[in-house]
């Protein structure tokens, strides 16, 4: 640490910081218009200099280094003047649109043209013809856009998709697609999170609302077990006595935190119910008192999870959620091995890491969370990044440095052979026997296609790396060998010191499988509870009872991050609750948020109430609420299983991967290859194999679960492994979720596209 003064204030600032991060983590303001926290200096808008005691000239405090001694004025006559001109330089020829300008009242450009007094202006220059584009979700106006490039950075740095850049032309200058007219991205929307002013907009919430109407509801996204920190912005609509607020827009607090497209756009799934059916709950609750079984989602609130296990408990009931079961089999497994439940890796070592395995997910659509500290890794430390699949996903090369690809269904021996590679020589062979001595190395490279050779690029590329993660995905999760592979992977963490971070499949998997004695199988009968967009208690052919979506209730979830985090209702809810069941079943609480301080010590949580929850900061969310689950010792067994014979899956296979782009105008891809319905995704290769051709309308059955699908080739995709979605399925999907990703299913054609 070292000590510097900054207006006549002693502030700690860490070795390698800049004056400006010294001065925001001490609280003292430095004004800034194109800085962004969480991407490299850009440096453009040249307001944050600073007069430096010795140094002649304004310094530019976002890249300029804190020294130990330093002087540092942040205002003085000079500095004000210097900073008022660049302001009357942004708004030469800005338009005054602010009447209907969607930014207008949380306006970077507003804000400081008010700061800095700009009440005349000095300069003049020659106006344009400005273009306004628009790219699917994404809006772009020539006129408004200052140039601050933080929308480029941040698609650079953050999200990984290097999908738009500066074109230089002087006053002519703008944003436009790289290399291509039409914007090829995710469709994360950051760009129009961080844009300052009016530029890049959200084309679906354009016009609608203006933001001192809107009330910000602190909430967290229940779209994937990453948990991200999120904001729904209601305000009310229609008369006054009808009390009925909407959902406009999603919003982050982007300094710190990232949204993906899922996130930012997909936030209209609340279950819109008139009143509580009285009936309805009757038939629900006749239900619960015949039913043996209760099988259920994981997108669920912790809250609710510890009423099912109360019920359990109190009246005997199995409960069946399978993919929280794997997980949690999973991670029994690996804390044998490490020592300690859960496990090591978290979000921040992924994105500190200096060299990352990635093993058996696509990432980028199974969690992007996960994809952005990737890229966050590769961008911030030069991280080589190793990605092992059996299929390359091409919007993944800006920041894969080696791309291993192996045969499907063999991760086990993946893992095997990855941890021999790197970890042989760290092991006291004492500890876990004769299992690098037994692989049979030469079986196990022909089978999974990874060869010495690409196991020695891998051992080399990494050799030098001070911080490595692994990311081991629900391919290996759902495995049929699941707890072996658990067991190898914490090898990594016990005597490799890797960062170790199983990608929990769904928003809640983790707290399930912490909070819920899960059981395999279903009894004579039973209820589903289910909520992929709505929350819908089934009765099983007995009727429906309604239950809220993740947006109209309260509670926490717990995150991939080892995180407990809260949500909050951002639309009421008029029906019945699962606490309305529990309380008639015997299992009682005056709100379901009662459960939070209930949740178990036993398993990491803290007895704390809802409300109570605190905040913590984070280089990665800012400031957030939510606290991380306490890592507990835990008996170890060192031993391993022989590797498995490797399974073979010869000629078409069809994976369960849902696509980028799923929510709004883009679902399922549609409208960018010609169809509004369902697609299964496969290059020509697997056409060939499959003897399908574009258009064919098909039926599968995979694990049980009948689909039609129409077949649609991707020229993204390569070899005979085809993308089946399957988040459209209702129950059914989370039924499949809970199954080995790839099967080899019977391709039945039934027609063409549209019939």
């Amino acid at each position: 640490m070292i000590t510097l003064t900054i207006d006549g204030q002693k502030v700690k600032a860490k070795r390698g910081e800049t004056i400006l991060q010294a001065a925001r983590r001490s609280g003292l303001y430095i004004p800034t218009m194109c800085y962004l926290t969480k991407v490299k200096p850009i440096a453009s808008c040249r307001l944050c200099v600073v007069e430096v005691e010795g140094a002649e000239g304004f310094i530019l405090s976002c890249q300029a280094p804190a020294l130990d001694g330093m002087e540092v004025r942040t205002n003085s006559p000079e500095l004000f003047s210097h900073r008022q001109n660049i302001m009357k330089l942004y708004d030469v020829n800005h338009p005054l649109e602010c009447g209907v300008c969607d930014k207008s009242g949380a306006c970077d450009l507003q804000n400081k043209t008010l700061e800095f007094g700009v009440d005349s202006q000095d300069f003049t220059a020659r106006d344009h013809k400005r273009d306004l584009r628009k790219w699917q979700f994404i809006g772009y106006d020539e006129s408004l856009c200052i140039l601050c490039e933080k929308c480029v950075h941040v698609c650079n740095e953050v999200i990984g998709d290097d999908a738009i850049e500066i074109h230089f032309g002087g006053y002519n200058s703008r944003i436009q697609p790289k290399g291509t007219e039409e914007l090829e991205c995710t469709n994360c929307g950051e760009c129009i999170a961080v844009c300052p002013v009016g530029a890049m907009i959200s084309t679906d919430f354009q016009y609608k609302a203006n933001a001192w109407e809107l009330e910000k509801i602190p909430a967290s996204c229940a779209h994937c077990s990453a948990g991200c920190a999120l904001n729904y912005e209601r305000k009310y609509e229609g008369a006054l006595d009808r009390n009925e607020p909407k959902i406009y827009r999603v919003t982050n607090e982007f300094e710190f935190s990232t949204l993906c497209g899922a996130g930012r756009f997909g936030y209209d799934f609340e279950n819109r119910v008139a009143e509580k059916d009285q009936e309805a709950f009757k038939r629900a609750l006749d239900a619960f008192e015949r039913a043996d079984t209760i099988r259920f989602s994981s997108r669920i609130t912790n809250e609710e999870a510890l009423i099912l296990q109360k019920l359990k408990e109190k009246r005997g009931y199995r409960l069946v959620n399978q993919d929280a079961r794997n997980y949690q089999r999973f991670l029994e497994s690996y804390a044998t091995m490490s020592g300690k439940t859960l496990f090591n890796g978290s979000l921040e070592s992924l994105a500190d890491a200096d060299g990352v395995i990635v093993l058996g997910t696509r990432i980028l659509t199974d969690n992007p969370a996960v994809r952005y500290h990737i890229t966050m890794a590769s961008k911030r430390h030069n991280a080589r990044v190793i990605y092992m699949h059996p299929m390359e996903d091409v919007q993944m090369q800006n920041v894969v440095t080696q791309f291993v690809k192996y045969e499907v269904g063999t991760e086990e021996g993946v893992l095997a052979l990855l941890a021999k590679t790197l970890l042989e020589e760290k092991i006291d062979v004492k500890k876990i026997g004769n299992f690098f001595e037994e692989l049979d190395e030469g079986y196990l490279s022909a089978e999974s296609n990874v060869g010495e050779e690409e196991l020695e690029t891998i051992s080399a590329s990494l050799a030098r790396c001070r911080r490595i993660a692994l990311v081991v995905g629900e391919d290996c999760i759902n495995h049929p060998r699941a707890e072996q592979i658990a067991r190898i992977a914490a090898l990594f963490e016990r005597f490799g010191g890797v960062s170790v971070l199983p990608v929990a499949p769904k928003t809640n998997s983790l707290g399930v499988a912490l909070l819920c004695d899960l059981d395999d199988e279903a009894g004579k009968f039973s209820v589903g509870y289910n909520a992929p967009g709505d929350f819908v208690l089934s009765a099983l052919g007995d009727g429906d009872l309604d239950m809220p979506a993740l947006n109209q209730q309260e509670g926490t979830f717990t995150t991939l991050n080892k995180r407990v985090v809260p949500t909050n209702a951002a639309l009421p809810y008029k029906g019945f609750l699962l606490n309305d069941l529990a309380n008639a079943l015997g299992v009682s609480a005056e709100y379901t948020i009662d459960y939070t301080r209930q949740l178990p010590e036993s398993k990491g949580f803290e007895a704390v109430d809802f409300d109570d929850i605190p905040y913590y900061f984070s280089n990665q969310d800012g400031e957030v609420r939510g606290y991380e689950l306490k890592r507990l010792k835990h008996t170890i067994d060192s031993s391993l299983e022989e590797i498995a014979e490797l399974p073979e899956f010869n000629g078409p296979v069809i994976y369960r991967c849902d696509p980028v782009l799923q929510f709004g105008p883009q679902t399922y891809r549609a409208a960018q290859l010609g169809s509004e319905e369902p697609l299964l995704y496969g290059a020509e290769q697997f056409a060939v194999a499959a003897k399908l051709k574009e258009g064919m309308r098909v039926k599968l059955n995979v694990g049980g679960v009948e689909m039609e699908r129409v077949f649609k080739i991707d020229p993204a995709l390569k070899g005979t492994i085809a993308l089946n979605p399957t988040f459209d399925l209702g129950l059914s999907e989370d039924l499949l979720s809970s199954n080995y990703r790839y099967s080899q299913s019977k391709i039945e054609v039934v027609g063409q596209a549209n019939e």
